[in-house]
């Protein structure tokens, strides 16, 4: 029972790209065979039709001429009745003339075993000359066109003449015309389906090509490129796309392979040191207030390895596709002073000046927003010596954004720095020996905040002059 279902079920896959165009081709193809052949069909049917009731209309009018003549030729009418319709090979002609009586004057041979008086239809009168005969099957199943038309002599007597063609030979030759006409959409569509899949593979030969190269393409080899200039224009946008695809791949394999790579670093030194204190403690006998001196240095190292942790987890969320934040309208410099309130027994302590300027209004998240301008404060404090100032500034640009700045007096940041402050672990050497308990992902996370606002973040710095870093927020 499930094989039965499973085969059932192998006529709903999709098909290929190569039956699908290959059966449109085809089936356009043949379509148009088939109304072409159809209408030189209609048209031979239309021509054969029109030529046999010109000649019996013809014949009828020659007639009508001889018996209309002074003088009855019948020598002519003999000729026209008897011995014409012998000539003719393939169809067969027969013609009768008769009194008002329905006395039959003369005829061809033959006529009257296969056409009787009652066959023939309504006569046209002398004033008519009829165009479309009538059309009779006998009963061995010959097929007659047949015309019966009044006549006057010359003497004004009236007779009727009725002519017929034998259309047997007409049909055979019909049949025979269908019969080919079947055999050549036969070909065709036999001949188009080939032609069609042979295009078809054809056209789709650079699909393939990009298939293969793409198989080819691992995560050891991301430099690769499909590279859209050598394909048609159809598959340049697709080999474009999946160029771009590999290079934010490549990126992101890159940026992974660095985080695993300073993670590790990071993680090593915390667990290093405790391993280390561990193993001292352990070494021998000890009094009870070194041990809880190991334990404290311990624990220092375990919040350390919390806040990395904490941080960490931080930057997941926020690398999610729609990450959930609750935006509001916030006064900007009651915010700023809220931060400011927070980090100024440790500014006191080192001496640094910490103020807030400007009014604004604000569209974010108030938690996250403290977190990004703490996390930049906490870094300004960390560079700013003794008798330094930190500012905080909020400004609002027009309709375009909201502009918050912190700026301190420190020592500034080397230029070629800047571009990777944001990357996460990264660090300057000289921030690495004056702060050994840092991580390194403050500025990251302040980058992945502005990022879920949709707004933007910059650094400006000149070495020994101080830092400013811009935070622009966009209206709601």
């Amino acid at each position: 029972m499930f094989l039965k279902r499973a085969n059932g079920l192998a006529f709903l896959k999709p098909w290929s790209i190569t039956s699908r165009l290959t059966t449109l081709y085809t089936l356009s193809t043949f379509s148009l065979l088939l109304l072409g052949s159809g209408f030189l069909y209609w048209v031979l049917l239309e021509n054969l039709g029109r030529e046999n009731n010109q000649f019996l209309t013809d014949k009828v009018h020659v007639l009508r001429s001889i018996l209309y003549a002074p003088a009855v030729d019948p020598e002519a009418l003999n000729e026209e009745v008897q011995w014409e319709g012998k000539t003719f090979q393939l169809a067969k002609y027969y013609a009768r003339v008769l009194d008002t009586h329905g006395r039959t004057l003369i005829e061809t041979p033959g006529m009257k075993k296969v056409l009787s008086n009652s066959s023939f239809p309504v006569m046209a009168g002398l004033s008519e000359l009829p165009e479309k005969g009538f059309e009779w099957k006998s009963r061995d199943g010959k097929n007659f066109l047949l015309m019966s038309a009044l006549a006057q002599t010359g003497s004004n007597e009236m007779r009727v003449v009725q002519v017929a063609l034998d259309l047997s030979q007409e049909g055979v030759l019909i049949v025979d015309y269908r019969q080919k006409l079947s055999l050549v959409l036969f070909a065709g569509l036999v001949l188009s389906a080939g032609l069609s899949m042979l295009a078809v593979r054809k056209g789709l030969a650079p699909l393939q090509e990009i298939t293969k190269k793409a198989q080819l393409i691992t995560s050891a080899q991301l430099h690769e490129r499909i590279l859209a200039e050598r394909w048609p224009a159809e598959l340049s946008d697709l080999a474009t796309a999946f160029d771009d695809m590999l290079d934010r791949l490549e990126e992101s394999f890159h940026r992974l392979s660095r985080f695993s790579a300073d993670l590790a670093h990071e993680l090593r030194t915390p667990i290093n040191n405790l391993m280390g204190e561990t193993e001292v403690a352990l070494s021998r006998s000890r009094m009870p207030e070194e041990y809880r001196r190991v334990l404290e240095s311990g624990l220092e190292e375990y919040g350390r390895l919390s806040r990395m942790i904490d941080s960490l987890l931080f930057l997941a969320r926020a690398e999610q596709p729609v990450p959930h934040i609750e935006c509001e309208a916030l006064d900007a410099e009651k915010e700023l002073e809220a931060v400011r309130a927070f980090f100024e027994a440790l500014a006191e302590e080192k001496n640094v000046s910490l103020c807030c300027n400007g009014t604004a209004a604000l569209h974010a998240d108030a938690a996250l927003f403290r977190r990004a301008v703490g996390n930049l404060v906490s870094n300004a404090l960390h560079h700013t010596h003794s008798g330094g100032s930190i500012e905080l500034t909020v400004e609002e640009k027009g309709n375009k954004w909201t502009e918050v700045r912190v700026s301190d007096t420190g020592t500034g940041i080397e230029t070629e720095h800047l571009p990777k402050l944001f990357d996460r672990f990264y660090r300057v050497e000289s921030s690495r020996s004056e702060h050994p308990d840092g991580s390194g992902l403050g500025l990251a996370i302040v980058k992945s905040i502005m990022k879920m606002h949709g707004g933007t973040v910059e650094i400006h710095s000149l070495f020994g002059q101080g830092t400013t870093v811009v935070l622009r927020f966009p209206p709601p």
